[in-house]
C-alpha cells in the first residue's frame, strides 16, 4: 500500500518541521525525494542523512520558492537530470503575525511571495512534465485557519485561503491530464513555527481542540503520502484537514 517506487518527488521547505516529515515518509514510501531548501543547508543536510541511514533515497535542491527565476532554473535542472516530477508537494511557507492595523506592505509581500506566488511558480514549472507523462500529484499545505480564521494572523490566513482556491482551480484545470491537485490543512502541528508559542497560548489551542492534544508532523506526513498514492487517484481539488478536530 502506498507504494510509490520510481516516483519522484519535490519537497519544498523540506529541510524542517512537517516538510521534514513529508520528506522521511515519501522517500520511506519509496519515492526518490528532492529536498528544497532556501538557505538552512546544515537542516537539508540532516533531513538527507535520516532518509540515507533509513536505505531511502534523496537529494538536495536549492531555491527560492518567492523568487520565479530561482525556481524556474531549480525545477529546470530537476527535471533535466531526473526526466520528469511526478509529486510536487508545496510546503514552504512563512508566518508573520500581526494584527491588521499593524501589517506593513512588507509583511504582505513577503508573506505572499512565500506562501502563494512561490506554489504557483512551482505548480507551473512542474505541470508541463506531468502532462507529458499523464501523472502528476500536487500537494499544496494549507492551514486549519485557512478555513477558521485566526485574531492576529490575517496576512497568514488570507494566504493559506488562496492556496485553497489555486488546489481547487489546478484540479479542474488538469484532471483530465491524470494530475491531481489536492490539499492539507494542518492544526496545531509540534514544528519550529508553533515552538515559541507560550505554554499558556499552547494549552489554549489544545483545548479547543477535541483529540486533546498537540499534532505530530508524521500525522500530516502521512496525509501527503496518501494523496500522493495511486490509491488516491479519485480524489482531486479536496481538502484533507489533519486538524484533531479543531476545525470540523
Amino acid at each position: 500500500m502506498f507504494d510509490l517506487a520510481g516516483k519522484i518527488a519535490v519537497v519544498t521547505g523540506g529541510s524542517r518541521g512537517i516538510g521534514r516529515a513529508t520528506s522521511i515518509a515519501l522517500a520511506e514510501a519509496g519515492a526518490l525525494v528532492l529536498i528544497n531548501y532556501r538557505s538552512n543547508e546544515d537542516a537539508a543536510k540532516h533531513t538527507l542523512g535520516l532518509i540515507e541511514q533509513a536505505g531511502g533515497q534523496a537529494e538536495l535542491l536549492r531555491f527560492d520558492v518567492a523568487d520565479p527565476e530561482s525556481v524556474d532554473r531549480g525545477l529546470k535542472e530537476a527535471i533535466e537530470r531526473h526526466g520528469r516530477i511526478d509529486i510536487l508537494v508545496n510546503n514552504a511557507g512563512i508566518s508573520i503575525d500581526q494584527l491588521l492595523l499593524r501589517v506593513s506592505p512588507k509583511d504582505l509581500d513577503l508573506t505572499w511571495a512565500t506562501n502563494v506566488n512561490g506554489p504557483i511558480y512551482c505548480a507551473k514549472a512542474c505541470i508541463r512534465p506531468m502532462m507529458k507523462k499523464r501523472w502528476g500529484r500536487i500537494i499544496n499545505l494549507s492551514s486549519v485557519v485557512a478555513e477558521s480564521g485566526n485574531p492576529g494572523q490575517v496576512v497568514y490566513a488570507s494566504s493559506k485561503a488562496a492556496l485553497l482556491g489555486l488546489t481547487r482551480t489546478l484540479a479542474l484545470e488538469y484532471a483530465s491530464r491524470g494530475i491531481t491537485v489536492n490539499a492539507v490543512a494542518p492544526g496545531f502541528i509540534e514544528t519550529d513555527m508553533t515552538a515559541d508559542l507560550p505554554d499558556a497560548g499552547k494549552q489554549g489551542i489544545i483545548d479547543q481542540t477535541p483529540l486533546g492534544r498537540i499534532g505530530r508532523p508524521e500525522e500530516v506526513a502521512a496525509a501527503v503520502v496518501f494523496l500522493a498514492s495511486e490509491e488516491a487517484s479519485y480524489i482531486t481539488g479536496q481538502v484533507v484537514r489533519v486538524n484533531g478536530g479543531m476545525h470540523v
